[in-house]
């Protein structure tokens, strides 16, 4: 940490702060989306991660959302009975689904992004590309460690 004797302890308190604001305020512009279809913050994690990952696999989910089986079979139950997504067995062991959004799915995350992406939009346009580039790589640096 000797790198960074340039940030004080209470800079970095009003970083995490403004990451869990950040957080908080992206996903609260979803909570009308989520309230219509009766969903929660877990199942937009699951769909976000469905539209990136098309035909992501049980265990690959797992991996990615760091929660127990318990709680990912509780969401995809939630998502398969609103039918917002279904599942393939894998053609070589049929042991193993692929998850995928079904239109109902894609529908809820359409809207869901496009929420969120106003927020997100209006932050980058006050700002310069150095500053988007930089925040990206910062952000990047903060989920690889």
């Amino acid at each position: 940490m000797k790198e960074l004797l340039y940030l004080k302890d209470d800079q970095l308190k009003e970083f995490i702060e403004k990451l869990s604001l950040s957080y908080r305020e992206t996903f609260l512009d979803a909570k009308n989306v989520l309230d219509r279809y009766s969903l929660g913050i877990a199942h937009q994690k699951v769909i976000h991660l469905l539209s990136t990952y098309e035909g992501i696999t049980i265990s690959e989910l797992l991996k990615k959302l760091k929660v127990t089986k318990q709680s990912l079979n509780r969401v995809l139950k939630d998502l398969l009975k609103i039918d917002a997504i279904k599942f393939e067995k894998d053609i070589k062991d049929t042991r193993v689904k692929h998850v995928y959004l079904t239109k109902v799915g894609l529908k809820i995350f359409d809207e869901i992004f496009s929420v969120q992406k106003k927020r997100l939009y209006k932050a980058f346009l006050k700002s310069n590309s150095k500053e988007v580039i930089n925040f990206g790589n910062v952000l990047n640096k903060i989920i690889d460690e």
